[in-house]
């Protein structure tokens, strides 16, 4: 026999826990005459049963179902399936954690946050040390922290050679600039790149052009470029974040962004980008939309994780609407605009796969081809014609 107190240590349970038990059902106590509760050597094996019971992740109440009576099997199968579900989630936990130490791949990671939280994300991709344009390239192509310094060497290995990063035509530049309500003046283009679009912009116009990029050797290119065109007088860079630019309010008749407002959010470029324009200014951007509501079901799954802000022209006006702009028109950029994007990087994918043989940026860049080809029907290149209010 044990008193409460022998019985607590025997089993090692507090004697709060044991008066609970009892008031459960789950022992019982004989009182002796001087009111002492007593225990037999039967409540301790019980209470040994009850404690291999409870490692299994039943309750009290189960355990107690399980002792009194046969056992349910169903009670056993759900607490099994719960396990399991625990035991999943801690390893995910576990493999998250590990990775953030570098022992793995965070890629998962980065795109459901991204998802979910994409300014939290780019702020926090800062906070761990790279800076503003590394962090930007992080969050939309490599997506792996422990990566990114070899993901970004093979990225340029296959792009730096390519005029085009993206989609698009002078012929579509063209046509979007002769949809200007008047003759700009003074032109702003955000995410300008190594200066393809600037070219035709200050070719086809009187306008004075300042190109904006947050990468030198771009505007490096960009500059040479301008100056072979004969057009440097009229071209000035500036080598800054489109999140962070620093022009005066009113300062410009047009802003032009072909492919680039993604980066920071094309709602945030919408809003943000307003202030600059001068009274009934134009905003003109290019993004990548859905041309369908019910998307074959690989190009879905691709976009979703490759850009989850995608979403349809409809939805694209009516944000462009709520933030003040009156459209004047909106065009899907031609097949053949992407084709001048993707021949040459797929020649140029051809041409070092040998080299960059298990890389994963190549074959991410594979990955998109491989996308394109089975699905521009379902997406496309929509450009945008704004009018302040």
């Amino acid at each position: 026999m044990y008193r409460i107190s022998e019985l607590a240590e025997l089993v090692g349970l507090s004697r709060t826990s044991l008066l609970y038990y009892e008031k459960l059902g789950l022992i019982e106590a004989k009182r002796l005459g001087n009111g002492y509760r007593n225990y037999s050597d039967q409540d301790a094996q019980r209470l040994r049963i009850i404690q291999q019971l409870q490692a299994g992740g039943l309750t009290l109440k189960e355990c107690k179902a399980c002792l009194d009576a046969k056992i349910n099997r169903q009670i056993l199968l759900n607490r099994l399936s719960q396990l399991d579900d625990e035991i999943a989630h801690k390893q995910q936990s576990r493999k998250l954690l590990a990775a953030l130490l570098g022992e793995g791949d965070n890629k998962e990671w980065h795109e459901a946050i991204d998802k979910v939280a994409p300014d939290a994300h780019l702020d926090w991709l800062i906070t761990q040390g790279f800076n503003e344009k590394e962090a930007l390239r992080l969050k939309w192509l490599s997506k792996n922290m422990n990566e990114h310094e070899n993901y970004m060497a093979d990225f340029m290995r296959v792009y730096e050679p390519l005029e085009r990063w993206g989609p698009g035509l002078a012929t579509e530049t063209i046509r979007a600039l002769t949809m200007l309500p008047f003759a700009p003046k003074k032109i702003l283009e955000v995410g300008c790149g190594n200066g393809v679009a600037t070219t035709v912009l200050a070719q086809h116009s009187g306008a004075l052009l300042t190109a904006v990029d947050n990468d030198t050797p771009a505007l490096n290119r960009l500059e040479q470029r301008a100056k072979k065109a004969a057009i440097s007088d009229r071209v000035t860079t500036v080598c800054a974040s489109m999140s962070d630019l620093l022009f005066e309010a009113a300062s410009f008749d047009v802003i032009w962004s072909e492919g680039s407002a993604y980066i920071m959010g094309v709602r945030n470029a919408l809003k943000g980008w307003k202030p600059m324009l001068k009274q009934q200014g134009v905003l003109v951007f290019s993004d990548l939309v859905w041309l369908t509501s019910s998307p074959s079901k690989d190009v879905d799954a691709y976009w979703q994780k490759a850009y989850p802000d995608m979403t349809t022209v409809d939805e694209r006006l009516k944000q462009a609407e709520l933030t003040g702009y009156n459209v004047r028109d909106h065009f899907t950029l031609s097949e053949e605009a992407w084709e001048a994007y993707y021949a040459p990087l797929e020649a140029q994918v051809k041409a070092l796969r040998e080299e960059l043989q298990g890389s994963a940026a190549l074959q991410d860049i594979e990955d998109e081809l491989n996308i394109y080809r089975q699905g521009l029907q379902d997406y496309g290149y929509q450009m945008f014609i704004l009018q302040a209010k």
